[in-house]
């Protein structure tokens, strides 16, 4: 075996975190995961994750969290996990849809999301959370979708460190209206449907996320703190995918209507 060769077969956050980070500069796909070799932990995921942050032209506004499959969660000792959001991927929804990229032969979809805004600094040093202490922190609670994407094709199949790795699978957050006096509606009465070239594709809503938007910022507001990234005042937090995550194409058109909180359309465009 060659010196390249035995190089080609170790894990090296260094080496992968910049072909990501170039493919989704130039919004070019990936064949395979960049130099073979996946990451097996969560913590390896965010290794990836964190060089590309500190590579990426942008400054980071916020956060995306997903769930880890339930057959995952056991191995990985999670439940949920973390992406990043870059300001010039945050659009405010107009009348019109709002255009996000898909990448040709990589990974496009949309997920219908109960945003959240931070309403005030977190504290650096505190890494464990319950809903309740997290609620004192939500300035705001906004609907809206977020553009799941990624260079390579395959990353939600390989699993959730392969996702952590390449920026959570964001790649854009589309914000629609702020849901007033949010504290005195039930999360019951906070309905999503997703349609994609006019065809229902999932219904859902605040009451899908497992515990609540509130549990989803609980968790990120520890797991960024521990990795030396507490969340500011004005920071976005997408809390999961309430009606579904649902693959999209070049040219095909999406919206989620929220009931009573209006609806958001956007549209898919070639990279």
């Amino acid at each position: 075996m060659t010196v390249s060769e035995a190089e080609s077969e170790v894990f090296a956050p260094a080496s992968i975190a910049p072909q990501f980070v170039e493919a989704r500069l130039k919004g070019v796909s990936v064949p395979g995961y960049p130099g073979g070799v996946l990451p097996q932990s969560m913590a390896d995921g965010y290794a990836v994750q964190d060089l590309a942050i500190d590579m990426w032209p942008d400054e980071l506004v916020g956060w995306k969290v997903g769930l880890v499959p339930p057959q995952h969660r056991e191995r990985l000792g999670a439940e949920r996990l973390a992406g990043c959001i870059f300001k010039t991927k945050v659009w405010d929804a107009g009348e019109q849809p709002t255009p996000f990229r898909a990448i040709a032969g990589g990974f496009t979809a949309v997920e219908a999301e109960f945003i959240i805004r931070l309403g005030k600094d977190a504290p650096a040093d505190k890494t464990e959370w319950t809903a309740e202490e997290a609620a004192e922190y939500v300035g705001e609670l906004i609907v809206g979708i977020e553009i799941a994407g990624s260079p390579l094709a395959t990353i939600n199949q390989l699993g959730p460190p392969i996702v952590a790795s390449d920026f959570g699978n964001n790649d854009g957050q589309i914000l629609g209206t702020v849901v007033e006096n949010w504290r005195d509606i039930a999360w019951e009465d906070m309905p999503a449907e997703t349609f994609i070239n006019g065809v229902s594709v999932g219904k859902g809503g605040a009451f899908s996320i497992p515990g609540s938007p509130l549990a989803a910022l609980a968790f990120l507001l520890g797991h960024v703190a521990s990795r030396g990234r507490p969340l500011k005042k004005g920071m976005l937090v997408t809390t999961g995918a309430s009606t579904g995550i649902h693959d999209i194409a070049a040219g095909d058109t999406s919206r989620v209507d929220f009931g009573p909180f209006g609806s958001v359309a956007c549209v898919a465009v070639p990279a």
